[in-house]
């Protein structure tokens, strides 16, 4: 069993610094770097230097597109409190706004910059999932992205206040963030020990990845109960990661049978 220990890490002059802030920084600063390295070692690494120069904006851009997803889905919530729009410290971001405006952002930059954009998004895709590994445990500290009640031995205890309505009466639950913070670690290895054999088929690893995520966020999304908002009884994400699914498989038969031709 274990617990998180609250939201705060600690305070400068009274001011709350977030456990889930420090978490995302580093899970942000760890993905940039990885995708610079993969492009620098399979690539090129004079290029490289370029997403040193545009990283601060792929970042901003990033977390902008994050918000804007999740404040989408909770609509209803921000359209009565729209000034906790800007109020991220706290939590608050969606992986798919994320990776949705990610992409058109690499596209933007690889034109700017007269780079490969399917290398480019190659480099950055496959170091997301270790950002996301690290990432989610920002959700364990803020009492969030849980699953069902269990008394497993690594269940998780949830306060009072985090608990849904249905499961007030409830100590103990699976922490579906360590789930998929586990599966997000897998996809990246496996993606890193691919990435040599398909770094000749720019655009491949970019669509694997899409797939697989996805696919580990349908599996993690049947265990959670605190989804933010369900589609026909079905919770948004894994409907977003069916589209995606769908969309990416498409793309990674084109991208294939055009090398093999």
């Amino acid at each position: 069993m274990f617990q998180s220990p609250g939201e705060v890490a600690f305070r400068i002059f009274d001011f709350p610094v977030y456990f889930y802030g420090i978490i995302m920084a580093f899970a942000i600063l760890t993905g940039v770097y990885t995708a610079y390295l993969l492009y620098k070692k399979y690539y090129d690494a004079v290029q490289a230097e370029n997403i040193i120069d545009f990283s601060p904006f792929i970042i901003l851009i990033g977390i902008i597109g994050a918000r804007l997803y999740y404040c989408l889905v909770n609509f209803h919530y921000y359209c009565a409190h729209p000034s906790e729009i800007f109020y991220i410290r706290q939590g608050g971001l969606s992986i798919h706004g994320m990776i949705i405006i990610g992409i058109f952002a690499l596209y933007f930059f690889a034109k700017k910059y007269k780079m490969s954009f399917l290398k480019l998004i190659d480099s950055f895709l496959c170091a997301v999932p270790l950002a996301q590994s690290i990432g989610r445990w920002g959700n364990f500290f803020n009492s969030e992205a849980f699953g069902a009640p269990t008394n497993l031995p690594w269940k998780l205890y949830i306060p009072v206040s985090h608990r849904p309505v249905e499961f007030i009466n409830y100590e103990y639950f699976h922490p579906a963030f360590l789930y998929e913070s586990i599966l997000d670690f897998l996809i990246f290895v496996i993606l890193f020990i691919l990435f040599k054999k398909f770094s000749e088929r720019p655009g491949t690893l970019a669509c694997l990845y899409l797939i697989l995520y996805s696919c580990a966020r349908i599996i993690v999304e049947y265990c959670r109960v605190d989804s933010v908002l369900n589609i026909a009884g079905f919770p948004v994400a894994q409907v977003a990661s069916l589209i995606i699914i769908l969309i990416s498989s498409v793309f990674l038969i084109v991208l294939l049978r055009r090398r093999g031709s």
